[in-house]
Parts: C-alpha cells; structure tokens; sequence
C-alpha cells in the first residue's frame, strides 16, 4: 500500500475510534448489539435524554458505525457492522489484564 493510502486508512481508522470513544456511545453500540432500535428506547436504555442520545447518533452514522432508516415518526439505528463489537471485547481484556498486574504490584508491596 503507498505510504498516502497507508495514511489516509490511518486518518479514517482515528475517525472511528473517536466516534465511538465515549461511555454513552458504548452504552448505545452495547445495546443496539441485540438488533434494531428506535432513538426513544435506546435514550431510555442508556439513561440518557433523547437529544443527547441523538447528536450521539448522529456522529456514529457520519463514521459509518451505524445505519439508520425512517419508520413511520421513529427513527430506527442498528450497527452496520457488528465485528465492531469485537473491538470492546478487546479492549476488556486489556483492562483484566491491567488489572492482574495491579494486583500482582499490591501484593509486592
């Protein structure tokens, strides 16, 4: 891959994370890994306002997280790529692993 593609793969995986690097937009992609759902149930499973849980949305489906489609008045979101969920789970281990290794420190001490 030439070094301005390798770039811009780079630029367009940060935008990504960034989409998604924040506890309430976890809380979303958590919930919505069961299947599709309107704004107004995802506001109340997160615990969040609907407005606020929408610019959430919103900035998730500009990076390509999430789709969404019209039904009726309700806006539905679902992942438009579930292997994103893979990435947290990732990130899990990392934190257990973190976590033995505080434990092993505290026990040094």
């Amino acid at each position: 891959m030439a070094k301005n593609a390798q770039q811009l793969l780079y630029a367009r995986q940060a935008q990504i994370a960034k989409a998604i690097a924040h506890p309430v937009r976890i809380a979303v992609l958590d919930f919505l890994q069961s299947g599709e759902q309107c704004v107004c149930d995802i506001a109340e499973a997160v615990g969040s306002e609907r407005s606020n849980v929408s610019r959430h949305l919103s900035v998730m489906v500009a990076a390509g997280v999430l789709s969404c489609r019209k039904d009726g008045l309700k806006v539905m979101y679902t992942i438009k790529t579930p292997c994103i969920l893979q990435f947290f789970g990732c990130i899990t281990k990392v934190i257990k692993s973190q976590a033995r290794e505080n434990e092993q420190l505290l026990q040094a001490m």
